[in-house]
């Protein structure tokens, strides 16, 4: 069963860090770039960043290009987000995603593209 699986949100003060984490099940990563998308209560879904096959190419947010840093570990078939200096507007379901293996470069996420393989989520909360 192809799946892949959130992991890492929790509950952290403004200006704490966490470390998201997708994990693939019954499919290799590696053929693929990853997207990390959120969504926040009221917000529409955006775009937080992406990640090439080799992390040969990165594209950031820019409200989040500074802070945030994604990653990928092929041989542990894992992409990651490290997410510094959070802010309370950076609450959200934070979700991973299955994109296409030249997807990830300025033009992501793209416009009206429809996905079809995405984790779960894993919720990101920022309060004091």
């Amino acid at each position: 069963q192809v799946q892949l699986v959130e992991s890492g949100g929790g509950l952290v003060q403004p200006g704490e860090s966490l470390r998201v984490s997708c994990t693939g099940s019954g499919l290799t990563l590696e053929r693929f770039a990853i997207g990390w998308f959120r969504q926040a209560p009221g917000k529409e879904r955006e775009g937080v960043a992406c990640i090439g096959t080799s992390g040969e190419n990165t594209n950031y947010a820019d409200y989040v290009k500074v802070r945030f840093t994604i990653s990928r570990d092929n041989a542990k078939n894992m992409v990651s987000l490290q997410m510094n200096s959070l802010r309370p507007e950076d609450k959200a379901v934070y979700r991973c995603v299955i994109d296409d293996p030249l997807a990830c470069d300025s033009t992501w996420p793209g416009v009206d593209r429809h996905f079809k393989v995405w984790g779960q989520g894993t919720l990101v909360t920022v309060s004091s």
